[in-house]
């Protein structure tokens, strides 16, 4: 790393809350990343007559374990599980449910309270509420992260083009700023929704279409303050390229303010994903989702469990976000002194 990108990664790491922040938010989605070896109705790995199967990766007809059909063999299944534990043994995740497995040997009524088989209790469809946490979770932060992502590369592009070239090209860019601002995303979300079936991609391309204007200010300020300075009028002159003028010498100091932006923006997108599932205009039925649970939670009041889980995994998931930012905005704050915090 040059001698500048050290001294950030000093600051931050002298941030020690929004460090810390940062380890158990990336533990965290680490989990979640591999939530079918936390959470599944499948055992991890099968020993059947001294052979090794994977379900967790792999399908496999009951007919491999001695059974007689040819369709995938269900290992919740009492007479599946005595045909293989007579040969060999399962090894199952902690959470022996997916997010989607319904808890047939519950005896009460539905949410259940959490008990020793769910931790968390259960939805009013009987499925594990960690194991669609953990699942939840995972959509909302790639979606998150991929719409952060984006955004941040469009927004910058639009930026440096708006503040480098300036005229016409700014005045007619700032004036289409205005008209996406000033719409109603979400209720344009919402008649899309009722028009088409919503999904992930197309959720993401819409958004999309509104999210980059958020990272579009700093970087046209940035290069309209810049551009006609000394070293960027000489390269000029020796015949650099605009090009290589924008991208290689402006753009690192426009993208301080970026990636100050960035955790923050990515916290915004896991809140809007999550209030389109809560309305019901969101991902597909059946999808895990943190929106999903909170409505399950104003749905079922006698049932505290489902809305306290989501409430407490989304304010913890954001708080975590928020502390980062914050470290990543006085890293790369020169005039801020350390603070161990």
């Amino acid at each position: 790393m040059s001698p500048i990108a050290q001294e950030r990664w000093r600051r931050f790491r002298a941030n020690k809350r929004g460090y810390r922040s940062m380890w158990i938010f990336f533990v965290f989605f680490a989990i979640c990343l591999g939530a079918e070896l936390v959470a599944n109705d499948k055992p991890l790995i099968v020993s059947y007559d001294d052979a090794l199967h994977w379900p967790v990766f792999k399908m496999y007809p009951e007919t491999t374990f001695g059974g007689e059909f040819e369709t995938e063999a269900d290992y919740t299944d009492p007479y599946v599980i005595e045909l293989i534990e007579e040969s060999g043994w399962m090894l199952w995740a902690p959470i022996r449910f997916s997010y989607d497995t319904i808890n047939y040997a519950i005896d009460g009524p539905l949410p259940a309270p959490p008990s020793a088989q769910n931790w968390l209790g259960t939805d009013d469809q009987g499925r594990d509420v960690l194991a669609n946490v953990l699942y939840g979770a995972r959509i909302s932060i790639l979606f998150g992260f991929t719409l952060t992502i984006l955004s941040a590369i469009i927004g910058v592009w639009v930026g440096a083009v708006m503040g480098y070239r300036g005229g016409w090209i700014d005045l007619y860019g700032q004036r289409l700023m205005e008209i996406l601002g000033n719409m109603p995303t979400l209720f344009i979300l919402i008649i899309l929704s009722s028009l088409v079936t919503p999904g992930f991609w197309m959720l993401l391309g819409i958004l999309l279409i509104f999210g980059w204007m958020g990272f579009v200010g700093p970087v046209r300020a940035e290069f309209l303050r810049t551009r006609n300075l000394d070293y960027v009028r000489a390269a000029k002159v020796l015949g650099v390229s605009d090009r290589t003028i924008m991208f290689k010498h402006i753009l690192p100091n426009a993208m301080v303010a970026t990636l100050t932006f960035m955790p923050f923006t990515l916290g915004g997108s896991i809140t809007t994903l999550t209030a389109l599932d809560f309305l019901g205009f969101g991902l597909p039925v059946g999808s895990p989702s943190l929106g999903t649970l909170l409505a399950q939670g104003k749905n079922n009041l006698q049932a505290p469990w489902l809305g306290i889980t989501a409430f407490m995994v989304l304010s913890v998931l954001l708080a975590l976000l928020v502390m980062v930012g914050e470290a990543v905005r006085d890293a790369f704050d020169p005039n801020r002194q350390d603070q161990g915090q």
